[in-house]
């Protein structure tokens, strides 16, 4: 049976990309950049804000327009009310029952920890976390294992004990990097390769299979 059980925020607890769209492409549109579909979003997600900037920004990535957009972004995005993030049906219900269980509950993110903060003291105010890795700039992001390694160290749990929900092959690579156990989930911003990927332990489709694992 898993002692801690560290999760991924977006696309596994949270469903968070519509907010990002409209900051993003208020963003572009103020530079007279191209804007996004949803779709394309979706296949951006799972970096650092460097990454997602990068990408977003295509083959006009260039240092400045990074820069610049990245600023108006999280500027916008940070003020935001964000109405339509929210999390994914049964998120919380899953969580208290891996509390009452006593599970340790972690999260592992490559969203700023101060934005992770907000939605857990927003939406799972009852939730006794154990720890929230988010990224901090000037410290490696995931897949780096820099931060779930904290979480487990702090844990004081064997890898044996651990097991990473997220989404996305960026989870997966986090995972292996680690030498502890993965599942994917199906409802959030992966592709079907991520759910066929020969190193996860399942791929799933309701929450309530977690609760397997413990």
């Amino acid at each position: 049976m898993k002692k801690l059980c560290i999760f991924d925020f977006d696309g596994t607890l949270f469903d968070s990309v519509d907010d990002v769209v409209v900051c993003f492409n208020k963003a572009l549109t103020i530079y007279n950049l191209p804007t996004l579909t949803r779709d394309e979003y979706i296949g951006y997600l799972g970096g650092n804000i460097d990454d997602i900037v990068s990408l977003v920004l295509k083959d006009k990535n260039t240092p400045e327009n990074m820069e610049i957009i990245k600023k108006t972004y999280l500027d916008f995005y940070d003020s935001s009310e964000k109405p339509l993030s929210v999390p994914f049906p049964k998120s919380h219900n899953l969580l208290r029952e891996l509390q009452e269980k006593n599970v340790l509950i972690a999260i592992n993110s490559n969203r700023f920890t101060y934005s992770i903060n907000h939605f857990v003291d927003k939406f799972f105010s009852d939730i006794d976390f154990f720890q929230i890795e988010g990224h901090n700039l000037g410290f490696p992001s995931k897949p780096d294992p820099y931060g779930a390694n904290k979480i487990i160290k702090n844990a004081n749990v064997s890898l044996d004990d651990v097991i990473y929900i997220g989404d996305s092959i960026t989870d997966i690579e986090t995972a292996k990097n680690i030498g502890i156990d993965c599942v994917i989930v199906k409802w959030g911003y992966g592709v079907k390769t991520d759910w066929e990927n020969d190193y996860i332990l399942d791929a799933i489709d309701d929450f309530s299979q977690i609760l397997d694992y413990f």
